[in-house]
């Protein structure tokens, strides 16, 4: 189930930066091309951007690519480590489930009501449904991530390691550097 959401969530990730482009795009040909534009182009582009910042949430989680400051945990041994990282966890799902519940109270409030976005003739609880959407998957990621932690026997990377990753990073670029 886990890889199927995985498929889902980068197709949609990649559904979504396709139609920015295609929208900006267009707009921008529009505007020098033709001198004229859509109105509604911006909300779009912004809502669309919205979509793949929260849906990017869950994937972020997934792929452990969320940005994380560890110089105070790695003082210590993996055990402490392992119940800094269940606290980090169990943080981050009380904020998303307060996101997911605080979303599904405005968003059927938007539907009841019938508002609709100031330059497109749709609702505007569609868009915004992407609160509900992405803290769900958000999680749903990071109570998989919360059982990697308390699973884990020797294998600690579910929390990654940020120095160890930049230093990596660092000298990869350097290598590719003098290769040139």
């Amino acid at each position: 189930m886990s890889k199927f959401i995985t498929q889902i969530e980068e197709s949609f990730i990649s559904l979504l930066m396709a139609a920015m482009v295609l929208v900006t795009f267009s707009q921008v040909v529009a505007r020098y091309v033709f001198n004229s534009g859509a109105l509604w182009a911006l909300e779009l582009t912004t809502y669309l951007f919205a979509w793949l910042v929260i849906f990017g949430i869950s994937y972020g989680v997934k792929t452990h690519i969320h940005i994380g400051v560890d110089a105070f945990v790695k003082l210590f041994k993996t055990p402490i480590q392992r119940i800094f990282g269940l606290l980090a966890v169990t943080a981050s799902v009380i904020y998303a489930g307060i996101m997911f519940y605080g979303g599904w109270i405005y968003v059927g409030k938007l539907k009841r009501v019938g508002i609709e976005t100031h330059d497109m003739p749709i609702q505007k609880w569609l868009f915004l449904s992407i609160l509900v959407i992405g803290m769900g998957l958000a999680i749903f990621r990071l109570l998989q991530a919360f059982w990697a932690i308390l699973t884990a026997k020797d294998d600690f990377s579910i929390l990654g390691d940020e120095s160890k990753d930049a230093i990596e990073q660092f000298m990869d670029e350097d290598k590719n550097e003098e290769q040139k």
